[in-house]
């Protein structure tokens, strides 16, 4: 019975385990995308600063193109919405991980418990 429960103990232990490295990739992710949103926000401001008749250079590899201001303005505005669903998709996703690694917690406390409880039954027996 023992060796059931540490059996069952140690699969839950992986599986938190496992759920906790794909909750800190999650978080890693998110600190990556606010980063590029930031970085976005603040190439928005700079653009906006601009007189309509501004010369705007796009980085192309090793060369700068010339782009229309309105058409670095549109970029930059559908980069930011891309990054703003990602960083939706993103969360979501660290709440179903969190949720999930509550879960796994609860159990490894219950079937701990259990554990302890065989093991007094067993010095009880002995």
């Amino acid at each position: 019975m023992s060796e059931d429960i540490q059996r069952k103990l140690q699969t839950e232990l992986d599986g938190f385990k496992n759920n906790q490295k794909e909750l800190q990739k999650a978080i890693a992710t998110r600190q990556q995308l606010d980063g590029q949103l930031n970085e976005n926000e603040i190439v928005k401001k700079e653009l906006d600063l601009l007189p309509a008749d501004g010369k705007v250079y796009k980085s192309v590899g090793p060369v700068l193109i010339k782009t229309d201001l309105v058409e670095a303005k549109q970029n930059v505005g559908k980069r930011m919405d891309f990054i703003n669903k990602e960083v939706k998709r993103v969360d979501e996703q660290i709440i179903s991980l969190e949720k999930r690694q509550d879960s796994h917690r609860e159990t490894l406390q219950k079937l701990q418990h259990q554990f302890e409880q065989a093991q007094v039954k067993a010095a009880i027996h002995a």
